[in-house]
């Protein structure tokens, strides 16, 4: 099972399992960081998924939607790092990926 490292908003790193073909988002929900709300589920309609992807792993994501960058144009603590955790399919190729769950706006 791929990994994925996520920071949360207090600080605290805790690496967690999840399955393949998940989203990020349903990967860190699954895993109870609750502090990551994802209150649509997953649709794309919201903006409370928000992470910050570690640098090094940007290029190896898939390319933001219009939608997506809408929605993170509506946060006060998006930078160049910030996707929609909902966004991104969960791989064996994403296995290590790092992300820091975003200040809730």
């Amino acid at each position: 099972m791929p990994k994925l490292v996520v920071v949360a908003r207090n600080g605290n790193e805790r690496t967690v399992e999840g399955d393949a073909g998940l989203s990020v988002m349903e990967v860190i929900r699954d895993n109870g960081f609750d502090e990551l709300l994802a209150l649509c589920g997953g649709c794309c309609s919201c903006a409370t998924c928000h992470v910050h992807v570690d640098p090094e792993w940007t290029a190896r994501l898939p390319a933001m939607s219009e939608d997506e960058n809408d929605l993170l144009e509506s946060s006060d603590h998006r930078n160049a790092d910030s996707r929609l955790a909902c966004q991104i399919p969960f791989t064996a190729e994403l296995d290590g990926l790092r992300v820091t769950i975003a200040a809730e706006d």
